[in-house]
């Protein structure tokens, strides 16, 4: 008994590190037909030994029995929305409410000189969830909702292949809410059109439909049969800081297994801001995701808290290319 538990040990482990360098490295290790060979190996361990089934195994993605309706979660944190730009001078006239928002100097903040620096990512068009950890465990997933309220989708983001169920490495808070967007690629999104023609059923209108549709599903089997994706753009409610600055939190987030965007940059000061929301736009359509903008965030945690919040938060924008 004992080897067939060091085994199962060994597999959950291999097939682990085998999804973060997939999902969230992007540097694949092992061939496809591999990876399937070590999850049947896994899959058939487990059944056999059902006692040595946890609820983070990579087995425990497959979805569990349809639910009736969803429960309400209520954030502790508000996921508020973005404000939002439809020009350059919006950009730059956020720079400037940003700047004289700041008590401080911009350049005790961010450095030398005075440009404030911003974290610059690409706005997935999807839906935008909550995932809370409790000693690096996966425990809930919530929809945004109203911002105040959401529905507990629990049994259907933990069929999303990227979402870790358990954080990798050590180092993490006690309670951890990571906050994203699940998506579907546009390839995704072709062959599920594709194999929904063939059976029938119903087709979507675009991928943030289908994103949506499939992780509002009451039967979480059929979420685990679509193509779905988490990026995750930021933090909720935490039991200790892990970063001052949000790149530095999405680079720690990084290393605990969780995907971030790989157009990810810091801009220092407005006018390199604009550079990346050019550079975006002309390479939109190239993207393997829908994207509904570009996010600007000051990128000195203590300089958002600063500016605070209204009916969005004051350090972040939304821009459409």
């Amino acid at each position: 008994m004992k080897a067939v538990e060091t085994r199962i040990l060994e597999l959950r482990a291999e097939l682990d590190e085998h999804n973060y360098r997939y999902h969230v490295l992007d540097e694949p290790s092992i061939p496809n037909v591999e990876y399937d060979r070590l999850f049947h190996e896994l899959k058939a361990l487990e059944a056999e030994n059902p006692h040595l089934v946890t609820p983070d195994s990579p087995t425990q993605r497959v979805g569990s029995a349809a639910l009736s309706a969803f429960t309400q979660v209520r954030h502790e944190m508000p996921m508020l929305s973005l404000g939002n730009a439809f020009e350059e001078s919006d950009m730059l006239e956020f720079d400037r409410r940003v700047t004289e928002g700041l008590d401080l100097p911009a350049g005790d903040l961010f450095g030398a000189g005075s440009k404030v620096q911003y974290s610059c990512e690409p706005k997935l068009d999807g839906l935008a969830v909550s995932l809370l950890y409790r000693d690096g465990a996966l425990v809930r997933g919530a929809t945004r909702g109203d911002g105040t309220t959401g529905e507990d989708i629990s049994v259907n983001v933990r069929t999303v292949r990227n979402i870790p169920l358990k954080l990798k490495g050590k180092g993490w808070p006690d309670v951890l809410e990571v906050r994203g967007e699940v998506f579907m690629s546009k390839a995704g999104f072709e062959r599920l059109n594709a194999s929904q023609l063939e059976i029938g059923g119903k087709t979507f209108a675009n991928p943030r439909n289908a994103a949506a549709g499939s992780l509002r599903q009451l039967d979480s089997k059929i979420t685990a049969n679509r193509p779905l994706e988490f990026c995750c753009y930021g933090l909720g409610q935490t039991s200790a800081e892990i970063a001052d600055t949000h790149i530095g939190v999405l680079e720690t987030l990084k290393k605990w297994g969780m995907p971030v965007s790989r157009e990810l940059k810091l801009a220092n000061g407005v006018e390199e801001c604009l550079d990346y929301y050019r550079d975006i736009g002309e390479r939109r359509l190239t993207l393997s995701y829908e994207i509904d903008g570009v996010v600007f965030k000051v990128n000195n945690l203590a300089a958002q808290r600063e500016l605070g919040f209204r009916a969005c938060p004051r350090a972040t924008l939304g821009d459409r290319p």
